[in-house]
Parts: C-alpha cells; sequence; structure tokens
C-alpha cells in the first residue's frame, strides 16, 4: 500500500524513491510512501486561493461552530484511529493523548468563539485617545493573514501535532498544508481522509504532504506562516532559510528540550508530594516511550535524598510491563522505529560520558506479547550525574526515549540554575508543598521556561501532568526550546492574524470595528429624522444596530437618595454618611454612592414590560469617575456597544444574541460620571 498526498483536493501517489513504513511493534511493512513530483508552489497557491477567501469570510463563531462540528465528528471516529495508533509503538493511553488530546484542542479553540468577537476579524485592546477634543483616536484591529499555514510536525503525535496547529489556524481564518513525519504519516493521512470526506471544513482549507517536503520553503511568502515541531538543530537549519528570511516570513518553532522535574526539599520520603513526584518521573520516562518533546530528561532532588529517589524511581520502573499495547497489562510500547532506536542509544552513549546507568538496559529489555528483536523495544534507563556541574552532558545532549537523568542539588538556588543550564526549556516541574520554595523556585526559573507546574496534594486529583500543555495556555519555550508559542487560547490564534493600527474619527473606527467608540455619532433613537422609535429594550437582536442610543430622562440626587440606599444595602461608609469625616479626603461633602448612580442609572434607561430582553447577565469596565453630591442631577446615554450572536445549543432553544450596552451616565454640566457596559441577551425575530 502506498500513501497518498492531498493535493489541490486531489489524493495523488507520489513517484519516484519511497520510503518504507514500518510497524513499531512487529517490524512488518505497513507501506510506502513518497512526494515525488508534487509541485509545492501550485499547493501554496491554490490554499491562498481557494482555501483562504471562505475561511477569511467568516466570522469568529462561524469558525468556531466549524471547529466543533468536525470535532464530533473525529469523535465519533476515533476508534478507527486508535487501531493504527498502535502501529506506531503507542499503548492505549499514549494514544488517548494523541487523539483525544488532539480532539480536545479543536473543542477548545472552537470555544473561542465566545471571547473573539462576531467579525472575521478581531479588535484588539482598548481604544487610545490621541487628541484632547476627542475627533481624532487610534485602535487595533487583527485581520486573517492572505496566505497558508505551513506545518512541519515531529512524528511522536502524529494527530495531536496536527490538530493543535490547524486548530489554531483555521480559527484565525488561514488555510494549511500539513506535512507530518514520514515514519508515522499513516495515521495523519487516516484523520485527513476523514477530514476531507467530512465537507466540514472548506476545500483548500487543509493539504497534506507524507513524504519529504524538501523545497516547499523555497516557495513560501510574507503572507505565510511556517511552524515547525522537533529537533532544536533542524528547527534552527530551517529557520535561517533565505525564503524565510528574505520575505520575513513568521517562524514559530517549538523544539525538543532538556526539561526538568524538581523535587522540593520539604517533600521529603513519606510525604504526599514525595510519591507524588516519583509517580510523575516514572509517567514521563513511560508515557509515549519517552518521546515527547515535553519530557523529563532532568530528574533534580535534594542530595541528602538522592539514594531514596534512585530506589523508588527504580522500583516504579521495575513495574512497568513493555510490549504490544494490544496485550492486556502493557504500559509500555515501543519507540517510532529502529532509526529512532538507534539515535536514542546514540544520544544516550553521549550522556554516559557524565553518567552512569542505574536502572535499565541498553543492550536488552523483556517484552510481553512481541519479539523484542523485531519491534523498535527500549528498557526505561536512569541515568545518574552525581556531579551535573562538572559533568554537563546532560544539560546538552538529549536522548528522545525513556531516559532520564538523576542529580542531586544542594539548595532552591542551586536546583534554579541547574534548572538553567538547559539554556531554555518547554517545562519544568516543582513538587513541594512548601509555598516559600514554590515563589522562589518560579520567580527564579520562569525566564528559562515557557510553562512552570507546582505539583502538590491539592491539585494531584485534576493534574494533567508535567508534560501536558494545555490548548488554551501557552506552549513553547526560550532558547534551546526554539523561542515559539503553540496554542494558548486566543494567543495561538493572533500567530495567524495581523496586527493593524487604525487611525481616525470615532464615528469611522466605530464603522470598521462595529465596536461603537466614545465620541462617535450616535443614532438617537428618540430623534431619528424627526420620527419617533421603540425604546432599545423593545427591538430584536437583528434589528438593533452599533451606535443606538436611548437619552434617558433626568434625575435629581438628593440627600435622602444617600440615606435609602446605606439602610437598603448596608453600605453606611463615612464618605456617604458622615458629613464631619471628610477633612483631608477628595470630598466636599456627603457623596452618593457609587453603586446607587449606577443602580438609579438602570432604573433611568431600562423599559420595564416584557419584550425581547431576555435578561442581563454581566457588567463589564465600570468605573466611577466623578463625586455625585446632593443636589446634582443625573442621566443616561444608553447606547448599543457591541453585538455578538449566539447560536442555539438544542433546537428547542431561544435564538439569541448577546447585546452590550454602553451606560454613560452623565450630570447637569455633561461631565461622565461613571460609566460601564451591561450585557444583554436579547432574543431574535427568527426562531429557526
Amino acid at each position: 500500500m502506498q500513501l497518498e498526498n492531498y493535493i489541490a483536493g486531489t489524493w495523488v501517489k507520489g513517484s519516484g524513491k519511497q520510503s518504507d513504513l514500518i510497524d513499531a511493534i512487529t517490524g512488518d511493512l505497513i507501506g510506502t510512501t513518497s512526494s515525488g513530483g508534487l509541485d509545492f508552489a501550485h499547493m501554496l497557491h491554490y490554499a491562498r486561493t481557494v482555501g483562504g477567501p471562505p475561511l477569511r469570510k467568516m466570522t469568529f463563531p462561524e469558525r468556531g461552530r466549524m471547529l466543533k462540528a468536525l470535532a464530533q465528528y473525529l469523535f465519533e471516529r476515533k476508534e478507527k484511529y486508535y487501531e493504527i495508533s498502535y502501529r506506531t509503538g503507542a499503548t492505549k493511553a499514549d494514544s488517548w493523548v494523541d487523539i483525544e488530546g488532539g480532539i480536545g484542542n479543536l473543542f477548545a479553540n472552537a470555544s473561542l468563539r465566545r471571547v473573539l468577537g462576531n467579525m472575521p476579524f478581531y479588535v484588539d485592546g482598548d481604544t487610545v485617545k490621541t487628541s484632547k477634543g476627542g475627533t481624532f483616536i487610534g485602535h487595533h484591529i487583527m485581520v486573517p493573514k492572505e496566505g497558508v499555514a505551513v506545518h512541519i510536525n515531529a512524528f511522536n503525535f502524529p494527530i495531536w501535532g496536527m490538530l493543535e496547529k490547524v486548530a489554531t489556524n483555521w480559527m484565525a481564518g488561514v488555510p494549511a498544508v500539513v506535512k507530518p513525519a514520514t515514519v508515522t504519516s499513516y495515521l495523519t493521512e487516516a484523520m485527513v481522509k476523514d477530514i476531507v470526506a467530512s465537507g466540514i471544513v472548506p476545500e483548500g482549507a487543509i493539504q497534506l504532504i507524507v513524504g519529504s517536503a524538501e523545497g516547499i520553503l523555497d516557495n513560501v511568502m510574507h503572507q505565510d506562516v511556517v511552524t515547525f515541531t522537533g529537533s532544536a538543530s533542524t528547527g534552527r537549519m530551517l529557520k535561517k532559510h533565505p525564503r524565510i528570511v528574505d520575505e520575513s516570513v513568521p517562524f514559530n518553532m517549538e523544539a525538543d528540550s532538556l526539561n526538568a522535574i524538581v523535587l522540593g526539599p520539604d517533600a521529603t520520603p513519606g510525604t504526599e508530594e514525595f510519591d507524588l513526584f516519583i509517580k510523575e518521573v516514572g509517567k514521563e520516562m513511560t508515557l509515549k516511550c519517552g518521546q515527547r518533546c515535553t519530557g523529563a530528561r532532568r530528574i533534580m532532588v535534594p542530595a541528602n535524598v538522592l539514594e531514596d529517589v534512585q530506589i523508588a524511581i527504580g522500583k516504579r520502573l521495575g513495574g512497568t510491563v513493555i510490549g504490544d499495547p494490544r496485550v492486556e497489562g502493557v504500559r509500555m510500547g515501543a519507540l517510532a522505529g529502529q532509526t529512532q532506536r538507534k539515535e536514542v542509544k546514540r544520544a544516550l552513549d553521549e550522556l554516559l560520558k557524565g553518567s552512569q546507568i542505574v536502572y535499565g538496559s541498553a543492550d536488552s529489555v523483556d517484552v510481553k506479547g512481541a519479539d523484542a528483536s523485531k519491534g523498535a523495544f527500549m528498557s526505561p534507563i536512569l541515568l545518574l550525574n552525581a556531579d551535573p556541574w562538572k559533568n554537563q552532558q546532560s544539560h546538552n545532549v538529549e536522548a528522545f526515549g525513556p531516559v532520564s537523568t538523576l542529580m542531586p542539588y544542594t539548595d532552591i538556588d542551586d536546583a534554579v540554575a541547574l534548572t538553567k543550564l538547559g539554556k531554555g526549556s518547554l517545562c519544568a516541574s516543582i513538587a513541594t508543598f512548601d509555598e516559600k520554595v514554590a515563589q522562589q523556585f518560579v520567580w527564579g526559573a520562569a525566564s528559562h521556561h515557557g510553562r512552570l507546574l507546582i505539583l502538590n496534594r491539592e491539585m494531584a486529583k485534576e493534574n494533567t501532568g508535567h508534560g501536558s500543555p494545555l490548548a488554551t495556555l501557552v506552549h513553547g519555550g526560550p532558547g534551546r526550546a526554539g523561542g515559539g508559542e503553540e496554542m494558548g487560547g486566543k494567543r495561538g490564534v493572533m500567530h495567524y492574524l495581523q496586527r493593524t493600527a487604525i487611525q481616525g474619527h470615532p464615528s469611522m473606527i466605530t464603522a470598521i470595528t462595529q465596536q461603537y467608540q466614545q465620541g462617535a455619532r450616535m443614532n438617537d433613537l428618540s430623534r431619528n429624522s424627526g420620527i419617533t422609535r421603540q425604546h432599545s429594550f423593545r427591538m430584536h437582536f437583528e434589528e438593533l444596530q452599533v451606535g443606538d442610543t436611548v437619552i434617558t430622562d433626568i434625575h435629581p440626587v438628593t440627600l435622602q437618595d444617600i440615606e435609602d440606599f446605606a439602610h437598603l444595602s448596608g453600605d453606611k461608609f463615612y464618605a456617604h454618611m458622615d458629613a464631619n469625616s471628610l477633612e483631608g479626603t477628595i470630598f466636599t461633602g456627603r457623596v452618593a454612592h457609587g453603586y446607587f448612580i449606577l443602580s438609579r442609572a438602570a432604573g433611568l434607561f431600562v423599559d420595564p414590560p416584557k419584550g425581547p430582553v431576555l435578561l442581563n447577565y454581566g457588567l463589564d469596565e465600570c468605573r466611577f469617575v466623578k463625586p455625585v453630591y446632593p443636589g446634582m442631577t443625573i442621566q443616561v446615554r444608553f447606547t448599543v456597544k457591541e453585538k455578538v450572536d449566539q447560536e442555539k445549543r438544542t433546537p428547542e432553544d431561544v435564538a439569541k444574541g448577546i447585546v452590550k450596552f454602553l451606560v454613560d451616565v452623565f450630570d447637569e454640566t455633561g461631565e461622565t460620571v461613571a460609566i460601564a457596559t451591561i450585557l444583554t441577551m436579547v432574543k431574535k425575530m427568527d426562531q429557526s
């Protein structure tokens, strides 16, 4: 069987030299693959001209619903991926991380539709006031790049590695070309075939290369984005490609790094943190057969418990059954292939120049349900580096497999310094119940790490582990780890958007962003072309327009208001109640409660009878900017600030959207005294 590439809407087999794909467990031939004869320039052009336009036209809610639908579609077919994944050497637990973890990335990014706004682009940050009179302001928008995301992925997570990336570029409105590592590309191909067959993503949104992609970077342009996951040396070589440099193509690199796991000085044998640490080390060394970019390669422990830790880890590893993942009881499978095993052994030889093996064997391994001579099996190997400052190999060489090095430290400052010898890592963990220890470690180590985990008894049950990045948090790291960021919620999406500053009159910026800017022209619903219109609370979601404004009646604030509100709320703060206590304060008399001003404002702008407004469910950015004293008056400008569509959760659900109203409370001089944004749920006219 020869794997197929998906190019410009067609499944095609490459020509010329082919690579054999081997079952990591049995050593049997799975098939072959080649990308010979493929026109990479045409692929990228197709993505830009066919896949890009429909994605860019979609709003964030539409893209989010697309991701959610695809996630549900793939989840229904997950069992077929598990069966294929066993051939990569992965156990059921390993595959769960890859398959369901990858699909989970689609779900997580789909949920961003609720926070990215209702437009095809993102309005970033706050308005920048650039003139005294308020007629000239600035803002930022982030629009989809008009290029293609080229993803060059590693072999260890053939599904997760793809889905974590395409989820973010699709959410941004950018198509992708995916190049998985050849050795496990058969699993990626199986899922891409389902993605294409689903018809859920637009044509051209995804293309697949299952062989070599040599030459593809010769065709990238400044609107494209290239991402790379793999070895630091390969990543640095690609990052220097002339086309990347000449076209200033963004290059996001997530490289394998020498991550550390640290046992806090308080986590002595017999404590819960000690046990959690040993369990986590065992998992890190055996999960995915140690083939994880986040794997804990350096194990740092207080010198006085070094022997205790060595014995405990050895006991933990000794209970790990290695073999065919489909056999009951097997907890560790094989490396991805014989070539990978040779590479791990080569790195191990380098590490042995400064360390010694204290558990496991580089040359023999007992396996269950398989032939060790045919599969790419390897024993977990624990090394001991008794002098990690003298023997620097542990901080410079990574064996990308079930190999970790145990080393002592003297105090937390020493542990922090040792982690930094890795020259930049994706992650580090510390097991401690001492908040001071955690604080000292994090404050010291954060500059050299992309993620830090504090492991203790209080979070153990819900803890995802040292090696598990989350879709909503940044995944990446400085220095050796590549200096890039993958995922990270909104942050991950931003890599595929162009940030552009826009400047002009508030009315123009309102029209562009579809978010009302203070100072923009308002559409006064009570004075529109001389025709009295309905209050905004009487209008459905579709009828409301950004800028629609209700100007309310006036309310004179009295001393009795202050007394009544204090009695009702129980807030009898001296500034409201005791005129004799105001000396040395900013107040010249008893001042009205800020929350009274806001509450009374609601009484002014709310239209009470039942109508399209279903409920008020939130308040944002509330500020009390000027004192209000008895004798002053308040009035409200109540303006539609932004509209956010919502999908129906069930067919029986009420069709609705979220309307954000700007509540501008002003006094008799026209100056704002309080300002806030309220969030309302508004019914749609169309209930289909």
